[in-house]
């Protein structure tokens, strides 16, 4: 079940760059309006079912959701940035790299790693190179948005790594309004300092706003957000590798950009890499004892 969820949510977040890229409005406006829309589309259902949850708060969960939703912040803020300025799939790709800081992020943290975790980690990401070649921008403009996207990318890390932890005592419907709330909240701040128009779009954008929120933010992050209570924070960034294909695709159908040559080539690889650090993952959980909480 898990997995069908997964392919859900890579749907979901391939989705999320060709219809970022396409929408008319400002990327800091686009990512306020898919948070905001977003924690009040996950809220409402939550505060009628599960009112107590959020009674039951303590300071610490509220320091977690906090934490997540500011590297989620500057997670958006650099990400719908770069699809501004470089190709939709070098931004996707660049982004996607956050399974390898979450390995970099746990080896500074001293948790140790089985063999097979980099070995499918280094086959997934030379799967990322084969479908874009790392086509660095060639201008001042573009290679801004690489950089950005690679920020993006590091921020995308953090938020997953500190979502786990927050998921461990908070459910998803919580953890995902306070989430979305505080990033909506962090992102409007952005837009008053950097005098970003909030409100002054075309109908279409609106509907590009309204579409990203549906299939990327619901179904893709907070699917995401639900998994990581049952998977390690690594799988779930090693599973958001396929978005790269996915958004390569879409944007070759709907945007009419150059779908890259090493697309299927790519992607096999990257499927490989998945099941090796599955397998990986695996094999290490008897010599713990018990499976380790997710992102620890």
């Amino acid at each position: 079940m898990n997995f069908i969820l997964a392919a859900v949510a890579v749907l979901g977040v391939s989705a999320s760059g060709p219809i970022m890229a396409a929408t008319a409005a400002p990327a800091l406006a686009i990512a306020f309006w898919r948070n905001a829309l977003g924690a009040v589309l996950m809220g409402a259902p939550t505060v009628i079912r599960q009112r107590s949850q959020f009674r039951q708060l303590s300071r610490r969960d509220v320091f977690w959701a906090a934490a997540s939703a500011t590297a989620l912040a500057l997670h958006f803020a650099g990400f719908i940035t770069a699809l501004k300025l470089t190709s939709v799939a070098t931004a996707t790709a660049l982004v996607c790299l956050q399974s390898a800081w979450i390995v970099l992020f746990q080896l500074f943290r001293k948790v140790s790693q089985v063999p097979a975790i980099f070995i499918g980690l280094g086959m997934a990401l030379l799967g990322v190179v084969v479908i874009t070649g790392f086509d660095l921008g060639n201008s001042s403009e573009a290679l801004l948005g690489d950089l950005l996207a690679l920020f993006g990318g590091i921020m995308a890390g953090a938020y997953t790594l500190i979502g786990a932890k927050a998921r461990q005592t908070m459910g998803t419907g919580v953890y995902t309004t306070l989430c979305y709330g505080f990033c909506a909240a962090i992102l409007l701040i952005l837009l008053w300092a950097f005098q970003v128009p909030l409100l002054d779009f075309p109908p279409v954008a609106w509907l590009g706003i309204l579409g990203v929120t549906l299939v990327a933010q619901i179904l893709g992050h907070s699917v995401f957000n639900y998994l990581l209570a049952s998977m390690s924070a690594l799988l779930v960034s090693m599973l958001i590798l396929l978005e790269i294909p996915g958004a390569a695709l879409l944007a070759a159908v709907f945007l009419d950009e150059r779908l890259p040559a090493g697309t299927y080539a790519g992607l096999a690889l990257i499927l490989v890499g998945l099941a090796v650090v599955i397998f990986g993952q695996g094999r290490s959980l008897p010599r713990r004892g018990k499976q380790p909480a997710p992102g620890v």
